[in-house]
């Protein structure tokens, strides 16, 4: 085996043959987790990043021989339960990912751990599949009846007790409230503008609206309508959609992310073929057609097209802007604005495109934050991980405040709320300055800096 450090070539992924047998075999992950978590042990650069990795390293330490082979396997999975799937380590630290040849992917390892363990059920699966079933909750919570008492019992300290209780869901986490007046329903139709492309863009565009747009916060979708209207750029709403498959794939339910994509892929597909750039307000899902669905249907045509298709709606505004055809008569500057890069932004490996987007607004300064919040989309809610998650949390929670901002802002919005909520914890106790920042999208920041109404 090659004893050389790192790797002078571009990280590469090998597809998951998560159809396979051997994907599910407990001995063969478990052998292999024993590798990988000895390669782990020897180079530490990791012990920063997530929980994974200090609990991997504590495990060891605490070890009879301080060595991998002193950890019981059974305790395997503490590390398991610790990882939520951000993509950094891969991504950012590891120097031993393919094509190195000891071919480290600690986070689809973990991945294959978390299906094995999806399959075999858990004390918690009621609640990880409820949490996991966001359009589903979305479409129920948000029937007006019902959309009154969801957001009253999340507001209240009562029943947020009762539901820690029950469903296992932390108390003080920060969960977002629904609406009755989604996005979908309730968005504009384009102008008949006409389809102009550049270079590096294609004219039109058509807009996966998230579960959490349109559930949740569907002003971010219209906020985006309007910036792409005032570009003068035509765009369609996608008829047929579906949850992206984030939320149950990292709950490692591989077969209900393959229904979820039997449903989004054809209509997507066919936009992609229409010729249409496909925006998504939500880095992760974004991340979900761009590297995980391609990774598990390697063979699909359909699927590469979308991956081909699919852009961040900041990548896609920054190179319409290098193709001379982005409006920049911005009248409102905003100020100072913190900016965090969410995790699976970062894994894109597009670079800092909203930071770009941000810095053209002329008199706004913009302090940027590249480090994971630590909320992780259902992850950091559920009792047993929102203290660790507020906890790896900290450093950008006092990074971001430290910039005394006028805006806190977050391409992932339950990162922005996660970060709010965090900095108002490190603040309890002090005297109050005067000055609260507020917590707007970037999609809203720029909507702002066009002067255009709300």
């Amino acid at each position: 085996m090659s004893q050389r450090e790192g790797s002078l070539e571009a990280p590469t992924r090998h597809p998951l043959e998560w159809q396979t047998p051997e994907f599910y075999n407990i001995d063969a992950t478990l052998k292999e987790m024993e590798r990988v978590f000895d390669i782990c042990h020897g180079c530490r650069r990791c012990v920063s990043l997530c929980n994974a990795f200090p609990r991997l390293f504590d495990l060891i330490d605490a070890s009879p021989t301080f060595e991998v082979d002193g950890v019981p396997k059974e305790q395997y999975w503490q590390v398991v339960d610790q990882c939520y799937l951000c993509d950094v380590c891969y991504l950012t630290k590891c120097p031993y990912v393919p094509p190195h040849p000891w071919n480290v992917d600690f986070p689809h390892l973990m991945l294959r751990a978390k299906a094995i363990q999806f399959k075999q059920g858990s004390p918690t699966t009621f609640r990880d599949n409820a949490l996991s079933s966001t359009d589903r909750n979305g479409k129920l919570a948000s029937i007006p009846v019902v959309v009154t008492f969801v957001n009253a019992a999340a507001r209240n300290p009562t029943m947020r007790a009762i539901g820690e209780k029950v469903v296992g869901v932390h108390r003080t986490a920060w969960v977002p409230e629904f609406t009755s007046k989604t996005f979908r329903t309730h968005a504009a139709a384009s102008a008949p503008y006409p389809v102009v492309a550049g270079q590096r863009t294609a004219g039109k565009v058509a807009i996966y609206s998230t579960c959490y747009v349109n559930y949740n916060e569907p002003g971010i979708g219209h906020d985006l309508i309007k910036i792409l209207d005032h570009n003068r750029i035509p765009y369609v709403i996608i008829e047929k959609e579906a949850c992206c498959g984030m939320p149950k794939f990292e709950l490692g339910d591989l077969e209900s992310v393959a229904k979820l994509k039997a449903k989004n892929i054809p209509p997507l597909a066919q936009l992609a073929r229409e010729g249409y750039t496909i925006v998504t307000p939500i880095p992760s899902c974004t991340l979900m057609f761009k590297q995980e669905l391609p990774l598990m249907f390697p063979n699909d045509a359909e699927v590469q097209a979308v991956k081909a298709a699919m852009m961040d709606p900041f990548e896609y505004l920054v190179a319409r802007k290098k193709d001379g055809l982005l409006q920049s008569d911005f009248k409102t500057h905003l100020g100072h604005v913190s900016y965090h890069v969410p995790c699976h932004s970062r894994v894109q490996n597009v670079g800092q495109k909203t930071r770009e987007m941000l810095e053209m607004v002329p008199n706004t300064q913009v302090t940027t934050v590249e480090r994971c919040s630590g909320h992780a989309g259902t992850w950091g809610v559920k009792k047993e991980f929102h203290e660790i998650a507020l906890k790896i949390g900290k450093p950008v929670f006092r990074q971001m405040d430290d910039a005394a901002p006028d805006y806190i802002s977050s391409d992932c919005q339950l990162a922005a709320h996660h970060i709010e909520q965090g900095i108002e914890l490190l603040n309890k106790d002090k005297p109050a300055s005067g000055k609260k920042a507020q917590t707007a999208h970037p999609i809203t920041l720029i909507r702002k800096a066009y002067g255009l109404p709300d």
